[in-house]
């Protein structure tokens, strides 16, 4: 399977199965709408009918050969031998990351919120130190062989419950040199209490932080209010800025999300870069269809041409040599991350898992408050995970619409959460994440092609 395209000046093949990448001439391009692993046999004279005599007799001929020459190194039309059925089914539960939800309280109402403001459909509640740290030694005992394991403290808003986070990091380093392990923690946060005394501490303790904030101030402030329906960017932008300037070498994302009433957000990706923020993610919004703010098939081709603009905007900040990332465009060509996780995704459910403040676990944060995708708690005697087996089974080769998708090994099938609740069915991927997915993945590989 091949997949082609334009890309500015750019003629682009990509090899689905081998994972390989080609820019090519046109002559190649073209000749690549008639020739597939059906037609080898294919021969130059067909080929000149077939292509109204644009190209001469010769060209075409080096062409073929070219094209034939990539087919036989296994570059081109290659075969489908990532993995086994039989091996995912067989690979061991081994848990290396947990999403702890230290606060299911907020201090903002987000409209679009999937958590209820926080509570995930139930009670306000905080985690309390002893649960958390049952979930640290739950994560290094089902953690198997595996050293390096990822906390992600996430809500509502977990600096509502800030005194815990710190016990439990200091509990985590602990626990970490006698196990063995390295747990690298990690935070979430809308930043209305991030003071300067928490931005010192996240600073020297988190390897990533997330920063919530939707961009220009009429559109954040349009979704993203406090509890008493006033706008948060004022609250949040000197808070932000602070933080960055402070820090200097470790991951951050100034992380919004996008609606119909921002289908130009390419100026908000340029707005939050333009207020000194260099890593910034932009999200669809996914809601349910009663929702007027959703976003619908025919908004696609504007979201498109959204995705092209900060494309430009991106080779264009690759060619000043500007420390710069957008994250939808940061693509890893060199077959990487490992195999199984190219096929069967984040993990969730299997690798990754969500506790409330209770302790009751969930495949997902996202899944946090569904009753019949509760695994169980923490307090169980006897902890299993029974769904292990069906989000172990939902990857690619199971999945009818990712086998034939040529996006299928950068997406990995997509994401759960999503496909469940846009269609009741995690082996169902949302149609809009596929067509936004495809879109960004051509434009993330077209940026290298250009830029290289």
């Amino acid at each position: 399977m091949i997949h082609k395209y334009k890309f500015k000046d750019k003629y682009i093949v990509l090899d689905v199965n081998s994972g390989s990448v080609h820019v090519v001439d046109k002559i190649i391009y073209d000749i690549l709408d008639y020739y597939d692993d059906n037609h080898s046999d294919l021969d130059y004279g067909i080929l000149y009918g077939l292509l109204n005599q644009e190209y001469s007799p010769e060209s075409i001929k080096e062409a073929l050969e070219e094209i034939q020459y990539l087919e036989g190194e296994k570059l081109l039309f290659a075969d489908d031998d990532f993995i086994t059925e039989d091996l995912l089914s067989k690979k061991e539960p081994v848990v290396k990351a947990l999403c702890l939800h230290v606060a299911h309280d907020c201090n903002m109402k987000c409209k679009y919120c999937f958590a209820s403001q926080g509570s995930f459909q139930g009670t306000k509640e905080l985690m309390s130190l002893e649960i958390g740290k049952k979930a640290i030694d739950f994560l290094i005992e089902q953690s198997g062989n595996r050293r390096n394991l990822e906390v992600d403290f996430f809500g509502g808003e977990p600096l509502l419950n800030f005194d815990v986070v710190k016990e439990l990091v200091a509990y985590g380093r602990e626990t970490e040199k006698k196990k063995g392990k390295n747990i690298r923690f990690t935070i979430t946060t809308n930043g209305i209490a991030l003071d300067e005394e928490k931005i010192e501490y996240i600073n020297e303790n988190m390897e990533n932080v997330i920063l919530s904030i939707d961009g220009r101030p009429e559109i954040n402030d349009y979704m993203r209010t406090t509890l008493n329906d006033k706008g948060t960017f004022n609250l949040i932008i000197d808070n932000y800025q602070k933080f960055i300037e402070k820090r200097t070498k470790k991951l951050y994302y100034v992380r919004g999300t996008f609606t119909k009433n921002n289908l130009d957000f390419s100026k908000d990706v340029l707005f939050l870069t333009e207020q000194g923020f260099k890593n910034v993610s932009v999200e669809p919004v996914v809601v349910s269809e009663d929702v007027d703010y959703r976003l619908t098939e025919e908004d696609l081709p504007t979201i498109f041409g959204e995705y092209d603009k900060l494309a430009d905007f991106y080779i264009q900040q690759g060619r000043e040599n500007k420390d710069y990332e957008f994250f939808h465009f940061n693509l890893d060509l060199n077959q990487g991350p490992c195999v199984i996780k190219r096929v069967s995704g984040c993990g969730a459910g299997t690798e990754y898992m969500a506790i409330a403040p209770n302790g009751d676990l969930y495949p997902c944060h996202q899944f946090v408050g569904v009753e019949e995708f509760k695994i169980g708690n923490l307090l169980d005697e006897n902890l299993d995970n029974p769904l292990y087996d069906t989000f172990n089974s939902a990857h690619i080769y199971t999945k009818e619409k990712c086998k034939s998708c040529w996006a299928k090994f950068y997406c990995s099938g997509g994401c759960h959460a999503s496909a469940y609740n846009m269609n009741q069915d995690i082996h169902e991927p949302y149609f809009m994440a596929c067509e936004m997915e495809r879109k960004r993945i051509e434009c993330a590989i077209g940026i290298k092609a250009v830029l290289d």
